[in-house]
């Protein structure tokens, strides 16, 4: 089967089978590294998720979040003379 043929069949199959399909040629082309890279983010994010749900962190609001990160790219993008 040519690459064309795959192309075409791929493009026939309903909207699930071709976001699998994606998914699956995208990891293919990640290395052994940013596989890892990938773990260990999920792994991180179940543990703070876990954390949270046992009550030993206080969870932000992402309204406040983004408005403080907002605030310092802000001060950032000052002139140093004006800071």
């Amino acid at each position: 089967m040519t690459a064309k043929e795959i192309e075409s069949a791929a493009l026939r199959l309903n909207r699930r089978a071709r976001t699998r399909l994606a998914e699956m040629l995208l990891n293919s082309l990640e290395t052994p590294a940013e596989k890892r890279i990938l773990e260990l983010w999920a792994d991180e994010a179940e543990r703070r998720y876990k954390a949270y749900k046992r009550g030993e962190v206080k969870a932000i609001p992402a309204e406040e979040v983004f408005r403080k990160i907002r605030a310092k790219l802000r001060k950032l993008k000052r002139p140093a003379a004006t800071r």
